[in-house]
Order: structure tokens, then C-alpha cells, then sequence
């Protein structure tokens, strides 16, 4: 993997998929907060968190919003790619963090990761 300072990386990298619910807390805060500052304080070259519209999952419970009942727990999807490296190094850590749920990871290809410019370009 190639990682230049300010210009992004390409090459082999891991891709990590945290799935869990948005009613999910860690120390009375919302799991997806805690993971995204957890990733951030770490190095991590960056994060996603998806909202799904339903889920099930080892249990068996279908959760999906309705016009009816918007405050079931819907799914959530954290994505962190990242350098095989750093995936390795921080992964027990964010898998600890997650009771329940399920934590994947995957070999990917980076073909570009970058910051945009003051002016909104590559």
C-alpha cells in the first residue's frame, strides 16, 4: 500500500463492515459514535456509517421502519477501509466494542483515496 503524506494511497487495503443496530450504546453512547471517534483517535484513514431501512440477523428479528413505527432499531453498517497494516493493528479493538452484531473484513484494491483541495478538486 502506498500512502504519501496528503496524497491518499492506493494499492492492497482491508475493507472492515461493523453491523449492528442504531439503539446499540457503549458506555450510554450511541455505538456508531463511539466507533467513528474511536477510528478517527487511531489513525484510521476514514469511516462510513450507512442507515439501513431493514434488517434481520442472528436472532431472527425483523426490524424495518414503517410509516407507522419509525422508532424500531434499523440497521447500521460502519465501512472503514484501510491499510491492511492499520486494519490489523485496530480491529480487536473496534470488534471488542461491539456486543452483538456481526464484524467483517475483506481484501480490497485501492485505485484512489485522496482529500479534496481547498477548492472542493483532487
Amino acid at each position: 500500500m502506498e500512502r504519501g503524506e496528503g496524497k491518499g494511497m492506493t494499492g492492497k487495503g482491508r475493507r472492515v463492515r461493523v453491523y449492528f443496530g442504531e439503539s446499540d450504546r457503549l458506555g450510554g453512547r450511541p455505538l456508531s459514535h463511539v466507533l467513528l471517534e474511536a477510528l478517527r483517535r487511531r489513525g484510521a484513514a476514514g469511516a462510513t456509517i450507512f442507515h439501513g431501512q431493514a434488517s434481520f440477523g442472528a436472532q431472527s428479528l425483523a426490524n424495518a421502519s414503517t410509516e407507522i413505527d419509525v422508532s424500531s432499531d434499523l440497521p447500521l453498517v460502519l465501512e472503514w477501509i484501510d491499510t491492511p497494516e492499520r486494519v490489523s493493528a485496530l480491529l480487536p479493538q473496534i470488534a471488542a466494542m461491539v456486543d452483538g452484531g456481526l464484524v467483517t473484513s475483506e481484501d480490497v484494491e485501492i485505485h484512489r483515496y485522496s482529500a479534496h483541495d481547498a477548492t472542493g478538486r483532487h
